[in-house]
């Protein structure tokens, strides 16, 4: 019904920066809000940040004041944007979106996931 591809991860140095593209398609009607998780090894996975449709944003404290999430909905995209990245960081990156599709029934997607790995 809808598919995320998520695009932008890979290997960087600490203190780089890398920026994550999601796009969604299929069944929507309206997208309620985008966002991203991460999950490092051996880790349980985490809520990084969240965008909805009026552009209100919550993020993760582990990466206020570095992560960025923006969204382009003409285009049904969301972008995260990492910098001072930290080894703390490597993680598989997955989109989130909470769709309402055409029908009006309200569903969850993720993506496959986006690997980022930052180096000491």
């Amino acid at each position: 019904q809808v598919q995320l591809v998520e695009s932008g991860g890979g290997l960087v140095q600490a203190g780089g920066s890398l920026r994550l593209s999601c796009a969604a398609s299929g069944n929507i009607f309206s997208i309620n809000a985008m966002g991203w998780s991460r999950q490092a090894p051996g880790k349980q996975r985490e809520l990084v940040a969240v965008i909805n449709n009026g552009g209100s944003t919550n993020y993760a404290d582990s990466v206020k004041g570095r992560f960025t999430i923006s969204r382009d909905n003409t285009k049904n995209t969301v972008y995260q944007e990492m910098n001072s990245l930290k080894p703390e960081d490597t993680a598989v990156y997955y989109c989130y979106a909470r769709i309402r599709a055409r029908a009006g029934t309200l569903e969850d997607y993720w993506g496959k996931g986006t690997l980022v790995t930052v180096s000491s």
